[in-house]
């Protein structure tokens, strides 16, 4: 018998013999720039093996079609958090950097601030790269403060602590963006701080100013480390959300210790083996506390392996990061934001071992959270999130769950997904392939059309022979944009209107 969608949070809950006192923990891990083909689970020409990702592909549900909002890790992040497509916020394209200001508007409901609110304790560990509001030393009067009057001993505001997380250690953005030192809370440690150079090559980072002491090479360890504590901290009376959100394999590609050199392919394999030996650390300390079989684990990465992994070596070594698939990391391609994503969660995930073709997205962690503890989001919250419960119940859905996803390049590039149907609403990458933006032949199509089931390589733009689909496709992405969501409901405020959607692309779909 086929559950109703809105029961199938109460399924799961009655499978695991769950309470309002025994809610499932959740910890979310998410790496930074890593590809599908990445994780040998997902990959079976992987060049390396991910011995603890594939244990926890193989004792819960990996999905094959999961994809971040954006190509780029600050809009991922701001999807993550509040179950909003990305560019309905403020940033429009590109990502923050260290000294940007909080991109979370304040009021906003995020996975935390709605946890938090229903009982559970909530942490955050590592990369934060959300923009904080630091705190500016006085300066002249009328004159524009810059990063160098940043007052490092004053709390900074809009970070972890203002969006739900109860706790918070880690950096304000990547770990090649200054400034460099640890934030616990909404205060820097090690302030003052003072100028170093950048680096360059795998081992990139930019020079900016730094902590007494801090060194990039120790940033995964001292996070693993941090995540171990707090779980160390928890036991079964509260529930808990930790969001450990990894600062590798992105630059600077620095694999530690016993991971230099482990895989002998590049120090780039070297440094996801590293994040593998995170996952397994963090799964082992929730078995020694007695967490395990309750807890939520998923696995993901804010977007599809990056160039500075260095392609050229990856191919010498006979391993492709994005297998199969076009483009990388900043692209409207598949390579840019199909993710790997895999879920664990012994107590609600009774057919282990699955692999699943259903589309999803990284925004449906709020409407999955909200489901799970069986209740109902706010219309003014989750615009973008559809619950995944149905199939990690292994429910046989009569339906997909989401009638559409959009994808967000690094320029601000738009495509739209339905079924096989993929309509790229620009004739180019929009990101770091080729065609470059800007530099698509003369005389290409202005979009791009292709059928992922005929040609998941995309290698043939087919809309001149479905102009239909792409008139389908085009009017569901204008309707995404002017309601303000793409879910039931009453229409919300896109940040700044609408107004700046209102390119070519939106032109060609007038009612």
């Amino acid at each position: 018998m086929l559950l109703p969608r809105w029961l199938a949070g109460v399924f799961i809950l009655a499978v695991a013999g769950a309470s309002a006192a025994t809610r499932p923990n959740i910890v979310y891990i998410l790496a930074d720039d890593m590809g599908v083909g990445d994780v040998s689970a997902l990959n079976a020409k992987s060049a390396w093996q991910t011995p603890h990702l594939d244990r926890l592909a193989k004792e819960g549900v990996a999905f094959t079609d999961a994809h971040s909002s954006s190509a780029v890790c600050t809009p991922s992040r701001y999807s993550i958090l509040t179950g909003r497509y990305n560019w309905r916020s403020a940033r429009k394209s590109g990502v923050g950097g260290g000294f940007s200001p909080a991109l979370i508007e304040p009021g906003r409901v995020t996975v935390a601030s709605y946890l938090r609110e229903r009982g559970y304790a909530t942490a955050m560990v590592g990369k934060w790269h959300l923009g904080l509001n630091w705190a500016k030393a006085a300066v002249a009067k009328n004159a524009k403060a810059t990063e160098s009057d940043v007052d490092f001993a004053q709390p900074f505001g809009g970070g972890p602590l203002a969006c739900g997380f109860q706790e918070f250690f880690g950096i304000s953005a990547s770990l090649d963006m200054p400034p460099y030192a640890w934030l616990r809370g909404d205060r820097v440690e090690g302030a003052p701080l003072q100028p170093i150079a950048g680096n360059q090559g795998q081992a990139m980072w930019r020079a900016g100013p730094a902590a007494d002491g801090f060194a990039h090479v120790d940033v995964l360890p001292r996070e693993a480390t941090e995540a171990l504590a707090y779980i160390g901290r928890q036991d079964a009376t509260t529930p808990f959300f930790l969001y450990l959100a990894l600062t590798a394999p992105h630059t600077p590609i620095l694999p530690e210790g016993e991971f230099n050199g482990k895989t002998k392919t590049t120090v780039y394999g070297d440094f996801c083996v590293q994040v593998d030996d995170v996952v397994g650390r963090v799964v082992s300390a929730l078995k020694a506390r007695g967490l395990d079989a309750n807890t939520l684990v998923i696995f993901t990465a804010d977007n599809g392996c990056s160039p500075a992994a260095n392609f050229a070596d990856l191919k010498a070594a006979h391993h492709d990061s994005q297998p199969g698939l076009r483009g990388a990391k900043a692209d409207i391609y598949e390579g840019g934001h199909r993710v790997p994503f895999i879920v664990r969660w012994p107590a609600g995930i009774k057919t282990s071992g699955r692999l699943s073709d259903e589309l999803i997205c990284q925004s449906d962690l709020l409407a999955t959270c909200a489901a799970m503890i069986g209740e109902k989001l706010p219309g003014t919250a989750g615009e973008d999130s559809v619950s995944m419960l149905p199939v990690l119940a292994g429910e046989k859905l009569a339906a997909p769950l989401r009638e559409a996803i959009v994808h967000h390049s690094i320029n601000g590039s738009f495509a739209i997904r339905q079924g096989a149907w993929k309509l790229c609403l620009g004739p180019d990458s929009g990101g770091w392939s080729e065609p470059k933006p800007g530099k698509a032949p003369a005389g290409s199509p202005a979009f791009q059309l292709f059928n992922l089931q005929d040609d998941p390589a995309e290698t043939t733009n087919v809309i001149a022979a479905h102009p239909e689909v792409v008139k389908r496709l085009g009017a569901l992405m204008k309707s995404y944009v002017e309601r303000g969501r793409s879910t039931p409901g009453a229409v919300q405020l896109n940040a700044g209107g609408t107004s700046w959607a209102e390119t070519a692309w939106m032109a060609g779909f007038k009612d």
